[in-house]
């Protein structure tokens, strides 16, 4: 992480915010580790209020049962490395509903830690930098998935599409795109992160690198020129996809009948079990969505589906 300087000022009078970090596609099919866009909905809700004395209090407002302690929690780590930069002598107490499932493959874990530091940053007058607040933010991240990636955290911070062009130092680029919306198939099994990371393989084929190097290129270019045509050639994923996609039960009929639907394209969303398409207007991507649910009947798993437009707006403050 690169550093960061202690910063002083004054503290603010704003001493409570209520935030709503939304969902968030990692991947982008071609892009392991290094796109990613966020949802309009699905959001969590968080209620942070400002402390005295340094340290972070958590209250879980839902009924996952995820850890109180905020050094093994996301949202805990997150907002003590925020408050490593901080000078004065406050902290912060957080009450947390999650509405986005962890282990979802929709950025759950992101969500709590974009929107804990957003949400402190708004309290301390908005000090931060995006950039800061994402190498905050990452902190928590390394607890759900044991490394600092930051294709959920950017653009749960940042909205819309970004691209981790370097993790050290760090260096996110937002990419403009035209209007689409993504349906998201959520299957009620969990993939954990470090699982589904320590099954790919270590080394690639260099006729495969630079298939998806092509890929990603004319994908961002595809976004950039509202080349919805280049786009949908270009989601395509010859590395991860073929590994992790055994993971997910029903996972090639979804893409199948999802394209016969109209589909652009899409993929397994983060780690999975969620798969996403993106559809360039709101019809197909409803069209989609029953594709994907007539699928899904059949495999006697019980799921959920969202049909979201693509946020051009990361973390909301209520205001």
């Amino acid at each position: 992480m690169s550093h960061i300087s202690h910063l002083t000022s004054h503290i603010s009078e704003k001493n409570e915010v209520t935030v709503h970090p939304p969902a968030t596609v990692a991947n982008v099919v071609c892009g392991f580790d290094i796109l990613g866009f966020a949802l309009e909905s699905p959001s969590d809700k968080m209620l942070l209020r400002k402390a005295k004395g340094k340290g972070v209090k958590i209250i879980n407002k839902d009924n996952y049962n995820l850890p109180a302690d905020p050094e093994k929690n996301v949202i805990g780590k997150a907002l003590l490395a925020l408050l490593d930069a901080v000078d004065e002598n406050i902290g912060f107490e957080v009450e947390s509903t999650k509405l986005i499932k962890p282990g979802s493959g929709i950025g759950s874990s992101a969500a709590s830690a974009s929107g804990a530091v957003v949400g402190a940053n708004y309290l301390l007058d908005n000090r931060f930098t995006n950039e800061q607040l994402v190498e905050f933010a990452m902190c928590g991240e390394e607890v759900a998935s044991g490394s600092k990636h930051a294709d959920n955290i950017a653009p749960c911070i940042y909205g819309g599409f970004t691209l981790i062009r370097s993790l050290h130092p760090l260096d996110i680029v937002t990419i403009p795109s035209p209007e689409l919306y993504a349906t998201v198939l959520h299957p009620q099994i969990e993939v954990k992160t470090s699982d589904s990371r320590s099954i790919l393989k270590q080394q690639v084929r260099l006729k495969d690198a630079i298939t998806q190097w092509g890929n990603v290129a004319g994908l961002v270019a595809g976004f950039m020129k509202s080349d919805y045509n280049l786009i949908s050639r270009s989601l395509v994923d010859v590395i991860v996809e073929p590994v992790r996609s055994i993971l997910i039960p029903g996972f090639d009929e979804i893409k199948k009948k999802s394209m016969d639907a109209g589909a652009l394209g899409g993929g397994i969303s983060g780690a999975g079990p969620s798969m996403f398409m993106l559809s360039k207007d709101e019809a197909t991507a409803k069209a989609v969505e029953q594709a994907m649910k007539e699928v899904y009947k059949k495999t006697g798993i019980d799921f959920h589906t969202h049909v979201s437009p693509i946020s051009s707006k990361g973390v909301k403050i209520a205001t």
